[in-house]
This record gives structure tokens, C-alpha cells and sequence, in this order.
């Protein structure tokens, strides 16, 4: 509380208490005046007395006393209120007074107690005012600043943007005797006594400004072990590529010669080990891509139906090597072609259909596509009869390096990135991915994920057959492929039945006519003829072999069989089944080509293989004999140009060049670009060039592809793939 304040009487309130004072005084005098002047006539010599006139002046004369004091009464209240008045409102200017000189104490204090560093400035620079912090800053005195034109060192200027507020903010590296600060400032215009004014408020931002650096600096150092790590991984790939390749070639070259049971054995081993290590080079690839954020991708139309079955094709001979049914069915609801990242969407597919696979011992695998909500949305669904995942491992099974077969004891191998890499995959495609399973009951991955339907109209619609009021009967020891046919087959109008053996299709047989059987030849060669011989009245008998079951094909068309289908049976091979009446013989041009087995459109073809590692160039050479080409090999790139150059000036030019990139000298690239240049020079035809790398990155696919080559072929090799290139290197170099 502040000290009451003492109270003067201002000239006023003293002028009006001395005029009531000299007032009071003449009335009262006037009154003594006519009262002594009337007893004086009352009494006199020549006075009269006459009680009733003196009664009446008496009371006159009190009455008049009466009437002066109590006016004089009124005006002392009067003025005793307005002296009240006044007290009042002199107690309320001291009072606001008191609050200013306070207020301002308090900012004073508050502006030398703070951090911050303040100064204002006048119109003409010179400094009105300083607060203790800049006084520190500066290294000098507060008397020592003001009136002076005194600026601050700046060692280090940052930007001036204007504020959102109005106000101008910029960093300063400032020198101070304690070494160099990082001012923040804030300046804004204020306005004064003597004008327009203005203050720079600045705070000390050192430490946030060395950790920004510091982090910063640190980022750089990620950024730069991050490459670092791309690098090591992609020369280590590389490495392990170049060796992998000669194994799993030379070990595929060692499957075709006359080997014992054991050999057979031995050499298998060595195959499936060799597949591992290169399946988990690429997905230690995959992973460093995705962590490095440069996992690419890139929408193109696609035909859904035929990339589920192809996907389930290239998985079959591995579920079918353990007894496993696998198949799939693609919802005729579904257009035929969308637009999305098909090779990404066969890495998820292959990796969730590998695990079902691997994971499973009876039973088999299915995958059902389907439409999902909202539109243009597509659910994938992958089933397994496996041994099932518990709660507590679903939690985790997505996440990096962890398995649900986990711990030293695990069963199954693989580095736990599959699951991982699949789920940042359909992440990054505005999808979801989620899994439903539980221990001994199998699980059932689902991956939701958009697809619109493609603007082209290339894709021929889907010719399903008029099945409408046929029985279909299907005898298949297993449930999950018969299932997904049969859901065809009723979609396209029949009626079904499935049973389990020969002995429930010979009491079924006779009980009505039916259009067509169906028998699957996992039950055996001996059951399998005896339901041909049993539907002998059937118009169609149609058999359902496995890939590595075709020699057994004549056997069946003598037992009966009307036509087979190749298991896993794709829907346009079914339905062409039940288009025509094709005999058996014929029943081969509705079956899309097994693997190997497609004829190859560059056989007995000159072609140059580039290739600096031995084993690598006699692998190839290898296998480009077993196709039927003549290969020429040269060691690095200068050598292949040699080559190129004399060949095509004998008259004999090269029909492929088989290019690897890494070659000491000159490299593949190199090499390239000079063929491709003279081909331009001499108005040649174009050579198609094809590239060999264990590098499996897109930088080194573009790389190729800016270089002029026609196609792209990572190692390790093997015949089938091999073929594939050559063929579609012709067709680049056509349209090229």
C-alpha cells in the first residue's frame, strides 16, 4: 500500500471559507447593529413604549437572526460536501499517480531484470534508451550508449524478412567480450514523447542456433553414410552376384548331364542354397532402397487376371515340390486391366505367397482377388492351411528383422524383411495390409490397395462360357483348387459337385447325366484312369496335371481323357475347355507356355558376349549353345568393339550383343554408346544390345537404357530368362 498522501486545500476552498467568514461577521454585526439601535429608541427620552410593537420587533429582528444563520448554516454543508468532493477526488489523482510511477518502475525493472537485450533509437539513430543486457552485450556503460549512434560488431549476417505481425526479424552472429553471440532481433516502431521511435528487441539464441548446425551437421554425416551404405550394398551385390551367378549357372548346366541319386541330391542343395542367398541379397537391397526413400514406382495398365496367374505359375513347381495345392481366382467383376505398379505389387504377392508356401506342410495356398470398397479399390487375399500365427506375433511380424518363428530354435530360415518390405510397399500405394490367423489354423493376409481401371481398350472382354443348367462334377483329393473351379464353373451357370475320391465318383456317376468330369491326378495314375473308364458316357473328361506330371499325358488320353488342364489352372485355359469340343491332342494350344518350353523366336543366332569373369563367360556361353546361338566372346568392351567392327566388315554382323557393364578398360556403358554412335554415323541397322549386371538397381537400369541398350538381364542367369531377353531385345531394337 502506498502512504496516504497529504492533503492541501487548493486557493478556492480557501477564498470561499474567508468570504462565509466576512459574511457571518457583517451579519452579525448588522444584527447587533439593529438591535442595539432598537433598545436604544426603546429606551430613549423621547421613546414611546408600546409592548405589541416592541413583541413584533423582537421577533422580527429573530426572525431575521434566524433566517441569516440557518442560510449560513446551508452554505457551511455545502461547502463541507464539496470539500468532501474535493478530498475525494484529490485521493484518486494521487492514487493514479502513484499506479503510473509504479507501472514504470516495473517495466524499468522488468526491461534491466530480462535476457532479452533492448535498445530504441530516434529518428536519427542516436540510442534513447538501453537495458543492463545490452549494456553486457556491448561492453560498455549505459551513459557510455545513449546519445551516441554506437552498433553492435556483426560478424554474421542472416536474412530480414518482415514478419506476419508487422514487425522486421533477422539472426546476427554479434561479437561480446564473452566470445560471439547469435542474436536473435525483433524490431518494431514505437511511438514516444519525442516521435516516432525504434526498438530492437533481441534474445540469445547461441545454443539453439549450434544445435540447428550440430544437428544439421549430423543430418549431413547420415546422409552421407547412408550413401556410403547404398554404395557398399550395391558393390557388395554386385560381388556376391558375380559368383552366385557362375554357381547357380553351372549347377543348372550339371542338372542336364546323367547324375546318380545322391549327385541329384547334392546338387539340389546346392541350388536351393544358392536361391536363398540371392533372395536375401535382394530384399537387404529392397530394404536399404525403402530406408534410403528411393523406392521408386511407377503406374502403367497392367492385366489383373493374367498377373495373378502368372504370379501363381512362377510359385506352383515350389508348392507342388511339397504336395501343396496352390491357385488362384480373379473376380470376373473386376475389369481386365488397371493402372497401378505392377512389379512392386508381384514383390508383395510373391512375398506373402512365399510364406504361405514355406510356412505351410499340408493342404496348400490360395489367392482370391476380389472388388473392394470404395470403388476402384482391389482386395487381394492370400490363404494358407500353415501352421498359423499367434496374437502376440501378428503384432510384430510386419515389423523389421522379426519372424514369428523366431529365437534359436526357429524352423524356418529368411532375415524377417519380407513382411516389412511388403507393408512400407503398400504403404507408399495408399493401401493397407493386415493378416487374420491364428496357431494350427492357417492365416490369411489381405491387402487392400487402389486400382482404377485402365483409360485403354485394348483387353479383349473375358469370353466366359453359357454353362446354364450342365452338372459338373470335379473328384479331387484336395478341397482348396476344386473350390475356386467350382466357384468358376457355377459363376459361368452350372451346378456342381465335389468329392474326394474314385470310389465316391463311381456311386455319384450313375445317379444323372453330367456335361463334363473333371479329375484331378494328384489322385494317382491308377484312380485317376479309373474315373475315365467310370464317366466313359461324359462328353467331356477333362484331367487336371501338375507341370512335372506331362509324360503322364499320353497314359491319361489312352485311359479316357477327353483334355487336361495344367495345374494351376488359369480361367481363360477353363473356360476354353468348355468353348469347344477339342480333342486331347488339340487340347495344348489353350495351355499357356510352361517355362522353357516357348519357342524361341532367335534360335541359331550370332552373338557377341561381352563378359571379363571366365566362369560367368563360359556359363553363358553355355547356355547360349544349349539354345542353339553362336556365341563370340571377348573379354572387356574395347574388345567387343573390336569384334562388332570386324564382323560387321566381313560382312557377318552380330545379330545380339550380350553386354556385361563392369569390365576393367572399357566398360559395357562405354562401349555402348561408341557402337551405337557409329551405327548413326554409318546409317547401319541397329544392333540389339542386351546388359549383363548383378547390379539390380534402377540407376543402373536407366543408365543402360540412356546408353542405347535394348534390354536389361541380372545375374545370376539361367536359360529360361536368358531366352526371354534375347527375344524382347529384338523388339526394343525394332521399335527403336
Amino acid at each position: 500500500m502506498r502512504p496516504r498522501a497529504t492533503l492541501r486545500k487548493p486557493a478556492i476552498v480557501t477564498r470561499r471559507l474567508l468570504s462565509l467568514t466576512v459574511r457571518a461577521a457583517a451579519i452579525t454585526s448588522t444584527s447587533f447593529g439593529i438591535a442595539f439601535g432598537f433598545l436604544s429608541g426603546t429606551v430613549g427620552p423621547n421613546a414611546h413604549y408600546d409592548p405589541y410593537t416592541f413583541a413584533v420587533g423582537v421577533s422580527a429582528l429573530f426572525g431575521a437572526a434566524c433566517g441569516a444563520i440557518g442560510l449560513l448554516l446551508s452554505r457551511i454543508g455545502q461547502m463541507k460536501r464539496e470539500l468532501r468532493h474535493l478530498e475525494a477526488r484529490l485521493d484518486e489523482a494521487a492514487d493514479r499517480n502513484w499506479q503510473i510511477k509504479e507501472a514504470e518502475e516495473r517495466a524499468k525493472s522488468f526491461f534491466e531484470a530480462q535476457d532479452d537485450v533492448i535498445v530504441r533509437r530516434g529518428r536519427d539513430g542516436a540510442i534513447t534508451y538501453v537495458n543492463d543486457a545490452f549494456c553486457a552485450l556491448a561492453g560498455r556503460s549505459r551513459g557510455g550508449l545513449l546519445a551516441t549512434n554506437f552498433t553492435l560488431t556483426v560478424l554474421e549476417q542472416g536474412d530480414a524478412p518482415a514478419l506476419a505481425d508487422g514487425t522486421r526479424g533477422c539472426d546476427q552472429k554479434i561479437a561480446a567480450p564473452d566470445g560471439a553471440r547469435w542474436i536473435a532481433w525483433r524490431e518494431v516502431t514505437v511511438r514516444s514523447e519525442s516521435g516516432a521511435e525504434t526498438q530492437s528487441v533481441g534474445r540469445d539464441v547461441t545454443d539453439r542456433v549450434e544445435a540447428e548446425r550440430a544437428l544439421a551437421e549430423a543430418r549431413d554425416q547420415a546422409e552421407m553414410a547412408n550413401r556410403a551404405k547404398s554404395r557398399f550394398l550395391a558393390m557388395v551385390s554386385h560381388e556376391i552376384r558375380t559368383p552366385l551367378n557362375g554357381i547357380l549357372g553351372m549347377a543348372d548346366l550339371l542338372r542336364d548331364t546323367p547324375l546318380s541319386a545322391e549327385q541329384t541330391a547334392y546338387l539340389n542343395a546346392v541350388k536351393n542354397s544358392g536361391e536363398t542367398l540371392l533372395a536375401l541379397i535382394d530384399e537387404i537391397l529392397d530394404f536399404s532402397k525403402i530406408e534410403a526413400g528411393r523406392l521408386d514406382f511407377a503406374a502403367r495398365p497392367f492385366g489383373l487376371a493374367a498377373f495373378v496367374e502368372e504370379a501363381v505359375e512362377l510359385l506352383g513347381p515350389r508348392a507342388q515340390a511339397k504336395g501343396l495345392e496352390i491357385c488362384c481366382y480373379v473376380d470376373e467383376r473386376l475389369p481386365a486391366r488397371v493402372v497401378g505398379d505392377a512389379a512392386r505389387l508381384r514383390q508383395v504377392l510373391f512375398n506373402l505367397t512365399g510364406n504361405a508356401v514355406k510356412f505351410t506342410e499340408q493342404g496348400g495356398v490360395s489367392i482370391v482377388v476380389e472388388p473392394a470398397a470404395p470403388p476402384d479399390r482391389v482386395a487381394i487375399a492370400v490363404r494358407d492351411t500353415g501352421i498359423g500365427i499367434s496374437p502376440d506375433d501378428q503384432a510384430r511380424i510386419f515389423l523389421e528383422f522379426e519372424q514369428a518363428d523366431g529365437g534359436a530354435a526357429r524352423k524356418f530360415g529368411g532375415t524377417g524383411l519380407g513382411l516389412a518390405i511388403s507393408k512400407r510397399i503398400i504403404d507408399n500405394m495408399g493401401g493397407t495390409i493386415d493378416v487374420a490367423s491364428a496357431p494350427g489354423e492357417g492365416s490369411t493376409f489381405r491387402v487392400t490397395v487402389p486400382l482404377p481401371r485402365a483409360g485403354d481398350a485394348n483387353e479383349p472382354p473375358f469370353a466366359a462360357p453359357d454353362l446354364r443348367g450342365q452338372d459338373i462334377l470335379i473328384v479331387a483329393p484336395g478341397a482348396i483348387e476344386a473350390s475356386l473351379l467350382a466357384r468358376h464353373l457355377q459363376r459361368w451357370g452350372a451346378r456342381m459337385q465335389i468329392v474326394p475320391d474314385e470310389k465316391v465318383a463311381a456311386a455319384v456317376l450313375p445317379e444323372q447325366p453330367w456335361a463334363a468330369v473333371l479329375a484331378d491326378q494328384a489322385l494317382g495314375t491308377a484312380a485317376s484312369e479309373a474315373v475315365a473308364r467310370l464317366a466313359a458316357a461324359v462328353p467331356r473328361r477333362i484331367v487336371l496335371v501338375a507341370p512335372a506330371m506331362r509324360s503322364e499325358l499320353a497314359a491319361l488320353s489312352a485311359a479316357g481323357f477327353s483334355g487336361y488342364l495344367i495345374k494351376p489352372v488359369r480361367a481363360a485355359s477353363l473356360a476354353a475347355r468348355f468353348a469347344d469340343d477339342a480333342a486331347f491332342a488339340a487340347a495344348a494350344a489353350a495351355e499357356p507356355a510352361a517355362a522353357g518350353d516357348a519357342a524361341n523366336p532367335g534360335a541359331g543366332l550370332s552373338i557377341l558376349v561381352a563378359e571379363d569373369n571366365e566362369i560367368n563367360a563360359l556359363l553363358t556361353r553355355a547356355l547360349l549353345v544349349k539354345l542353339g546361338h553362336r556365341p563370340t566372346l571377348a573379354k572387356n568392351g574395347a574388345a567387343a568393339l573390336d569384334n562388332w567392327l570386324a564382323a560387321r566388315a566381313a560382312g557377318t554382323p552380330y545379330d545380339r550383343v550380350l553386354m556385361d557393364l563392369h569390365m576393367p578398360g572399357t566398360d559395357g556403358l562405354e562401349a555402348t554408346r561408341r557402337i551405337r554412335s557409329l551405327e548413326t554415323e554409318q546409317h547401319s541397322p541397329r544392333t540389339p544390345i542386351v546388359a549383363l549386371t548383378a547390379n539390380a538397381s534402377a540407376e543402373d537400369r536407366d543408365a543402360c537404357l540412356a546408353a542405347g541398350m535394348d534390354g536389361f538381364l541380372v545375374k545370376p542367369l539361367d536359360r529360361d530368362r536368358l531366352a526371354a531377353a534375347l527375344a524382347a531385345a529384338d523388339k526394343s531394337a525394332l521399335a527403336a
